[in-house]
């Protein structure tokens, strides 16, 4: 879950190949990971409820939408069911 695998075809022949990126290296890009552990431990799949209903909260004091939004959330359910249909009859399905 914090461990991304990145091929980067872009680089040199003698330089290509898979890389594993730990999404939590550095706590200055990773939007939460300094409000728990040092840079390098993992965020847990539990930790997403926690800083989503901080998110709710913050949004709620500020008065701001909270991300993602509803039509966010329809937007991927439209796709899930395009990639659905897609494996079912190996066809394109605009969304």
């Amino acid at each position: 879950m914090n461990r991304l695998k990145f091929f980067d075809n872009t680089n040199p022949l003698d330089r290509q190949g898979f890389r594993d990126i730990l999404v939590t290296q550095r706590g200055d890009v990773h939007p939460y990971v300094g409000h728990w552990w040092p840079p390098g431990h993992i965020i847990g799949y539990e930790h997403t409820f926690v800083h989503t209903i901080v998110d709710f909260v913050n949004a709620c004091v500020d008065g701001k939408s909270v991300q993602p939004t509803f039509q966010d959330g329809l937007m991927n359910q439209r796709v899930l069911e395009a990639v659905e249909k897609s494996a079912g009859t190996r066809q394109w399905f605009k969304v």
